[in-house]
């Protein structure tokens, strides 16, 4: 599977609370440019046009910075929003015919610094017993540029890169066994949102090196069995559509996260879920390969 050339990442040294802005090229990070000296990766996003500029013509340097770990690409979105039942294959794995018309893509929100997590972090299973919880490899799609009622031709023009993401899932909390009246009855929260429930990463590759986001191989294996393998050309509603939709629901600004949907391959449909020690990977071509193992909330 293709890899970037290169993506912007965030981590720190030694024991430093500090975070900096690096670049990953082929698993090693290095320094970052000069236009992200200073200031987290969310602070460069807030100014991405003037960034941007520069990073087109910048050359990654070759060394290597010591006792560099990487943390969370984004340290944290002001908003992640997750785009619902958005695959062709994934929808008739959940036995779901075909619609002859689309409407409005289904959106969902997680909350984004107690679900946002990076590249090696764990993914703590919920504390309370039976649960049931699932992978979701998907696009994620970063924002650079605001705005509000964005047109479908432009979307892409508010995009500053892109990350690979998975939306880890609590199946059993999909619906309340007790719910007060049927309008309450599903739990998107306890489903969507639980701690470290939004593993993002490794990087943010810039939308200029995806030239075409909408044929992307997207890959997810556990413990090195391949689960999700299918395509973004499997999306119902285009990226560009995606983001329109979002922007009319809620103004979009710099820094913010767009979860494009998961193909087929998911547990829930195959009776699988995760358990302590699963070793989940997302690969996605051309964005790269996101690795998180599973603990128990004790272990976190």
């Amino acid at each position: 599977m293709q890899s970037p050339d290169w993506s912007l990442v965030q981590y720190r040294t030694g024991d430093s609370d500090k975070i900096a802005v690096g670049a990953l090229i082929g698993g090693n990070i290095v320094e970052g440019p000069p236009e992200t000296a200073g200031v987290t990766l969310l602070e460069a996003l807030r100014r991405w046009d003037d960034v941007a500029s520069g990073l087109r013509a910048w050359t990654p340097s070759a060394s290597t910075i010591a006792d560099a770990r990487l943390v969370p690409p984004l340290t944290y979105p002001g908003k992640v929003m997750c785009a619902g039942a958005n695959y062709w294959d994934h929808i008739a794995e959940m036995g779901i015919e075909r619609p002859g018309v689309l409407g409005e893509p289904f959106f969902f929100l997680k909350p984004p610094t107690t679900t946002v997590t990076g590249p090696g972090d764990q993914v703590p299973l919920p504390t309370y017993a039976g649960a049931r919880v699932d992978w979701e490899a998907e696009l994620a799609v970063v924002i650079g540029r605001p705005g509000r009622d964005i047109s479908p031709e432009r979307a892409l023009d508010h995009v500053a890169g892109y990350l690979a993401a998975n939306d880890i899932s609590a199946r059993d909390r999909l619906k309340s066994a007790l719910p007060v009246a049927e309008p309450f009855a599903f739990d998107w929260l306890g489903h969507k949102g639980q701690d470290g429930f939004c593993p993002l990463g490794p990087g943010l590759v810039p939308s200029w090196q995806v030239p075409d986001p909408q044929n992307l191989l997207i890959r997810l294996s556990v413990n090195g069995v391949v689960k999700q393998d299918s395509s973004t050309a499997q999306m119902m509603v285009p990226i560009p559509e995606v983001i329109a939709a979002a922007s009319r629901v809620s103004r979009l600004e710099p820094g913010d996260v767009i979860l494009t949907g998961t193909p087929a391959g998911c547990g829930t449909p195959r009776g699988e879920y995760l358990s302590a020690g699963d070793e989940i990977v997302v690969e996605i071509e051309r964005i790269g390969r996101l690795h998180n193992t599973v603990v128990t909330a004790a272990a976190a």
